[in-house]
């Protein structure tokens, strides 16, 4: 049984006219009608045989998914169902709050893909939620700390004592429990669910965090001690934090307080090794911090005062900078490469732990890194998981997917699983494939009045290709853009560039060979575009041989738009 009616404003790519029962029903919808076609290209290995590639991508995607949702699955706290961090060989090992909200967000995933039932899931959600009740004090506040002991039912000590209440992982849990609310609609134990999440998420007073200052979000709270002095500041992964109290229907919190989140140094636009990335620190900044709060939040959808473009082309450019750091910036000693990249949170050397980023670069590549990229960077992020899962496997794949970490140049990998880093690729990985988290939570009425109350608002643009991004390329000590880099998509099977208009209307496009500046086009057909985003959805049999395409859209008097292409 599958949710029904969670239609999101404007997601992302929408399903089209040509692929009836396609499951990106969360895209933006586009209707286009095809008027001419010239398909002037012959038959050629890379193109005859497509579905073949797609089957592999496909297969591949899952089963990394299937796998990494069984550490929520099979390798959780027996006593709370809650996710542990990881097994590190301590006496008591800690259950993770943020960990399981990543779980309870992977169960709806499993459900809807048929590896789970509803009942099955529900049972453990229902046990969730009876223990944070139980463990839960009248002097938390509704929040929760970062790790519990559930065998002594109290906060395990995360390096600042065991009475501290944790704002920011107390969110992670609530956008999971907020999505399994939205997707489990049915009666009995369903709304016994439902009211249990509810008074979880209710009783969260996110204006006691504030100590009544409207000035920020304190991170940590402590009964015993008060308030311990980080207030949350942006850009990091706390986005959700802020726009959760925002939406809080009990204790929200007011504007002036989110105010605070966007006058850090780290809110800034800033060029990145060749990439403009509007609300950002130095470097860009480690890798989780545009996807921990987009399991929920959807960026396609998302704009503000700091971020016009969009936290979709900011996710993009982030990510895009943290490679071409590793490629062509990165000590050469590290090893990094197309097939290995991306830096974020992990374990390190040592049973250590550090946020890497192109300011604080270890030498490690955490695999969640690219793979929970997936929404942004489809074609570089595949490119990792193939290798992972091929050549390196025998090296870095566990029963649960890929190990937290590796390091090439000290010949390392981490023999951990961590709930925060591999839970996160289920839930980003489907977010690409089918949107089904971002649809549930947007959805949600209350989150919708916490975005608009703290002024985020719709990405608008003018006509042309602005959110295909285009890969900038080294040359010397600056760089010149290369081209817009796209894969099939797995589930739709078809090549989604998106483009904006100011009005709608008929929209040309023409696909060449830029070689070939006088020879026939690729391809040349027509569409009916809505004013606003559209979704193009590239002609069947396209080369995918990653060589140099030029797409041109135009319409009648108006001004070309063009847009370098490479089609994987």
């Amino acid at each position: 049984m599958k949710p029904l009616g969670f239609a999101p404003k404007s997601p992302g790519p929408a399903p089209v006219n040509i692929c009836p029962g396609s499951r990106l029903g969360w895209l933006v919808s586009l209707n286009f009608l095809i008027v001419g076609l010239a398909l002037l290209i012959p038959a050629s290995p890379s193109s005859a045989q497509p579905d073949e590639r797609l089957a592999r991508d496909q297969a591949l995607l899952t089963e990394t998914q299937r796998q990494a949702f069984l550490y929520f699955w099979e390798a959780s706290d027996p006593i709370s169902g809650m996710a542990f961090e990881a097994d590190f060989g301590w006496e008591v090992k800690p259950v993770a709050v943020g960990g399981t909200g990543f779980g309870v967000a992977a169960l709806v995933v499993a459900v809807d893909r048929g590896w789970i039932t509803r009942v099955e899931a529900v049972g453990r959600l229902l046990k969730i939620t009876a223990f944070l009740k139980a463990i839960s004090r009248p002097e938390w506040r509704g929040g929760f700390p970062h790790w519990i002991n559930s065998q002594a039912m109290e906060p395990f000590d995360f390096e600042n004592g065991k009475d501290v209440i944790d704002t920011v992982e107390t969110s992670l849990l609530a956008q999971g429990l907020l999505i399994a609310r939205r997707y489990f609609n049915g009666p009995g134990a369903e709304a016994q669910l439902r009211r249990q999440i509810t008074e979880i998420w209710e009783n969260i007073d996110w204006n006691w965090f504030t100590d009544g200052q409207e000035s920020g979000i304190f991170w940590h709270w402590s009964p015993r001690r008060g308030y311990l002095g980080l207030k949350i500041k942006g850009y990091n992964e706390a986005l959700i934090t802020y726009v959760l109290a925002a939406a809080s229907p009990t204790h929200p919190i007011s504007r002036k307080t989110y105010d605070f989140w966007l006058t850090g140094p780290n809110y800034r636009t800033r060029r990145t090794f060749g990439y403009q990335i509007q609300g950002s620190p130095y470097g860009g900044g480690p890798l989780f911090t545009s996807q921990y709060s987009f399991v929920g939040l959807n960026p396609w959808e998302l704009a503000d005062q700091r971020v016009p473009q969009g936290y979709y082309v900011r996710g993009v450019n982030q990510t895009l900078a943290n490679r071409e750091y590793c490629l062509n910036h990165a000590p050469p000693r590290y090893r990094y490469s197309e097939k290995l990249w991306g830096l974020t949170a992990s374990q390190t050397m040592n049973n250590s732990y550090a946020a890497s980023s192109p300011t604080a670069d270890q030498g490690v590549i955490a695999p969640t890194a690219a793979l929970s990229a997936m929404p942004y960077t489809p074609h570089y992020s595949m490119e990792v998981l193939q290798h992972l899962s091929g050549r390196l496997k025998d090296k870095v794949w566990g029963w649960f997917g890929p190990r937290d970490a590796i390091s090439l140049k000290d010949d390392w990998v981490s023999p951990h699983t961590l709930a925060i880093d591999q839970l996160p690729i289920i839930l980003m990985v489907e977010n690409y494939r089918t949107g089904l988290l971002w649809n549930l939570f947007m959805s949600d009425p209350e989150i919708q009045r916490g975005l608009a109350a703290l002024g985020f608002f719709q990405p608008k643009f003018t006509e042309g290709f602005p959110e295909a991004v285009v890969t900038a390329q080294k040359s010397g000590q600056n760089y010149q853009p290369d081209a817009h880099e796209i894969r099939r998509h797995p589930d739709k099977g078809q090549y989604l560039i998106p483009y904006w208009v100011d009005s709608p209307g008929p929209i040309h496009f023409t696909l060449q060979d830029p070689e070939y500046v006088n020879g026939p086009s690729l391809a040349d057909w027509t569409v009916t575009a809505k004013a606003g985003r559209n979704f193009l959805a590239l002609p069947d049999r396209q080369p995918g041989d990653g060589r140099l395409l030029r797409l041109t859209m135009t319409r009648a008097n108006g001004q070309p738009h063009t847009l370098p292409l490479r089609l994987h």
